[in-house]
């Protein structure tokens, strides 16, 4: 059994573009799930990991069977995702992704269970797949997975522009584009994996909050410079009734604001906090000075750190 297997030193390939999507013969397209990635190290056990390589398996006791349903030992790559009403929904993920009582996880199991959507496959039975083409290790998953309602393989397509359109008619997060010769090159963000979104989103740092009266409070934003430097990225709006502003805040406050803000943004009325969360916001462009049109809040995540939250190099 090789090291990346028993050592669990695995780490996830990373998606290295964004933009229009296109047809090309020489890539292959799969619908891109609204979840949570995760490896699963499968063998006489299911031990599943997220992107900081912290064992997530006791949040979902619903997975906790799925190596039944692999013929020999591997490590798989995939989305955690939790369906309601047909489609993904990221916030059911983000708030179990954030559970620590077992007895709301046992609750929110059989409310709402997780699936884990595969779609490649990094070690198989003693061997590494890391420089197998995408091609070949789509076969060998095929070949190795037998599907249930909590372990499902991602459907290949042919023809990007037809896929899209067809997310956009069903309001789904978007698509993602993978070059068919390909290899695995992991903890890479790599221009052989290519998304299409239907929204643009991004992460960002809490920094503090204002309270909006109405039942809303205002989240305050900000992202890291190239030089480490916390650069403020607007305001995005949520309803305090939300779980997360409940454990926003629960974080330690401070005096006074981690981070430079312009003036007129409500700063006096803010309640700063230590910049430690990371949140997920989507929005419908970037405005001059790297900030956010009409940005929704869509969840805190656990399985990213505040440093990893750079701010984009806008034209």
């Amino acid at each position: 059994m090789s090291n990346l297997f028993k050592n669990r030193t695995a780490t996830a390939m990373l998606i290295g573009e964004e933009g229009p999507i296109f047809d090309n013969e020489d890539w292959m397209y799969e619908v891109k799930f609204d979840g949570v990635r995760c490896l699963a190290y499968l063998n006489e056990e299911t031990d599943l990991r997220n992107k900081r390589n912290i064992m997530v398996s006791s949040i979902y006791p619903e997975l906790s069977k799925i190596h039944a349903q692999v013929n020999r030992p591997c490590i798989l790559d995939g989305e955690l995702i939790v369906v309601s009403n047909g489609k993904p929904v990221f916030a059911e993920m983000q708030r179990r992704a954030l559970m620590v009582n077992p007895v709301k996880i046992r609750l929110a199991a059989e409310r709402l269970p997780v699936t884990y959507v595969v779609f490649d496959i990094l070690w198989l039975d003693g061997k590494e797949l890391l420089w197998e083409p995408l091609t070949e290790r789509k076969k060998l998953l095929n070949e190795t997975v037998h599907e249930s309602n909590r372990l499902a393989i991602s459907a290949t397509f042919d023809q990007g522009v037809a896929l899209y359109d067809l997310v956009v008619q069903q309001e789904l997060e978007g698509i993602v584009a993978k070059r068919r010769d390909s290899p695995y090159r992991m903890g890479k963000r790599t221009k052989d994996w290519y998304k299409a979104k239907r929204m643009l989103d991004d992460d960002y740092i809490v920094c503090g909050y204002i309270n909006k009266g109405q039942g809303l409070v205002s989240i305050v934003i900000a992202q890291y410079s190239l030089n480490y430097n916390l650069q403020y990225k607007g305001h995005v709006t949520m309803g305090i009734k939300n779980p997360d502003f409940e454990y926003i805040k629960r974080q330690k406050t401070l005096k006074n604001p981690p981070l430079n803000i312009p003036g007129g943004h409500g700063n006096e009325r803010a309640v700063w906090i230590e910049p430690e969360l990371v949140c997920r916001v989507e929005f419908m462009e970037y405005l001059r000075g790297g900030s956010l049109r009409q940005p929704a809040f869509r969840g805190l995540r656990n399985d990213k750190t505040p440093i990893e939250c750079l701010e984009k190099q806008l034209p």
